[in-house]
């Protein structure tokens, strides 16, 4: 008898966990998948030159999503409620750790970053991304009633403007402008005042005008994107190597492997600039058919977050579905010369362990939203 009642509970809490979002999980993992071969392709030359071994890279980026596929079935089953109970937690830590980025990160190209724990690198950002979220999406749930006042656009707008002059000092624009169009976002869904936010649209836009026709570093990516050909050895040379992979890619690419970019002509070709290589070798269809791949996984986000069952679920599954949404877009239209170059990575695809296990997190969290709308009513 006893024994009978331990299976029963068992299943009743195996009911009571929700079944996963099975499309969402198995276009992750095809991206996922996808983004490693991709990813072994890209990078070998660079990694043989550099360390002797072609598939480094890929050996290293593997071990990541390995772990980072544990986690999203992990974070699958971790009630996404626990977030919004340690939303407050979970933004000192971040906190923390950008300001220990400041005192102790790793510099690299004039930028500090990083933290260095010598068999890998950390990078506090992605935190930052994902804390935001959550503590607008709880903040935002709380002041439900009061949600078209000042206060709360207010508290909003300081929890934005801490991290963003965290990342001012490091510098990390590229975070700066996913963090804040995020948060635009997540307030405009949330329904926060909408003078309030074209106020400070026309604000921002107008304040990242004047940072990046100022002179500088920035200013030099403006000149660079407008004409590229003008420092074609320099300023211009990503730029004009990523249109040449492109463009070689034609319809239906060189094949496999066979990029010419990839031997050390077009700089981050397996990081930011990955998706040029992707064109080239598989062409206009095989870098449609992955960018279908992305705009259904989100659009299976946004389903998701449209039958949460609470508002908390329901702007925590829109706050991390958009973080991918920007990320992806941002990406390509950078690779294609639409944008100036920020450095953003091509989630799933570009090299890093750090960026890949938090993305990965993220849709287990989505995947844990999911899991509550099969629940029965509590």
């Amino acid at each position: 008898m006893p024994k009978e009642t331990a299976t029963r509970k068992r299943a009743n809490l195996r009911k009571d966990l929700g079944a996963l979002d099975l499309p969402y999980l198995l276009l992750t993992l095809l991206l996922v998948g996808v983004g490693l071969i991709v990813l072994f392709s890209a990078s070998y030359a660079r990694a043989y030159y550099l360390t002797g071994n072609s598939a480094s890279y890929f050996i290293s980026q593997s071990v990541f999503a390995v772990a980072g596929i544990g986690v999203l079935l992990g974070m699958s089953r971790v009630p996404y409620a626990w977030f919004e109970k340690t939303s407050g937690m979970i933004y000192a830590v971040t906190v923390l750790l950008l300001l220990a980025v400041l005192l102790f990160g790793t510099n690299v190209n004039g930028a500090t970053r990083w933290i260095n724990f010598g068999f890998t690198q950390f990078q506090p950002s992605e935190i930052a991304k994902f804390s935001l979220i959550v503590s607008l999406s709880h903040l935002m749930t709380k002041r439900q009633k009061d949600i078209k006042s000042l206060r709360t656009f207010f508290l909003c707008g300081m929890l934005l403007a801490v991290i963003v002059a965290l990342l001012v000092f490091e510098p990390h624009f590229s975070a700066i402008i996913i963090i804040a169009a995020l948060c635009f976002c997540m307030m405009a869904v949330g329904g926060i005042n909408r003078k309030y936010l074209i106020t400070v649209a026309v604000i921002g836009a107008a304040g990242l005008l004047f940072l990046l026709l100022s002179g500088g570093y920035t200013s030099d990516r403006i000149t660079a994107w407008q004409n590229p050909e003008a420092d074609p050895l320099d300023t211009g040379l990503q730029i004009l190597q990523s249109e040449y992979a492109i463009g070689s890619g034609g319809l239906l690419g060189l094949g496999f492997g066979k990029s010419r970019q990839k031997y050390l002509y077009l700089p981050e070709e397996h990081n930011d600039y990955i998706f040029a290589i992707l064109c080239e070798e598989l062409g206009f269809l095989g870098a449609m058919a992955v960018l279908l791949l992305f705009a259904l996984l989100i659009i299976r986000g946004f389903w998701i977050a449209l039958h949460a069952r609470d508002r908390f679920s329901m702007l925590l599954a829109t706050g991390l579905t958009t973080l991918l949404a920007i990320q992806v877009v941002l990406n390509v239209a950078v690779v294609t010369n639409l944008l100036p170059s920020t450095g953003i990575s091509l989630p799933f695809f570009s090299s890093g362990g750090t960026a890949l296990i938090m993305q990965l997190a993220e849709c287990g969290i989505v995947l844990n939203v999911s899991r509550s709308i099969s629940q029965s009513p509590k």
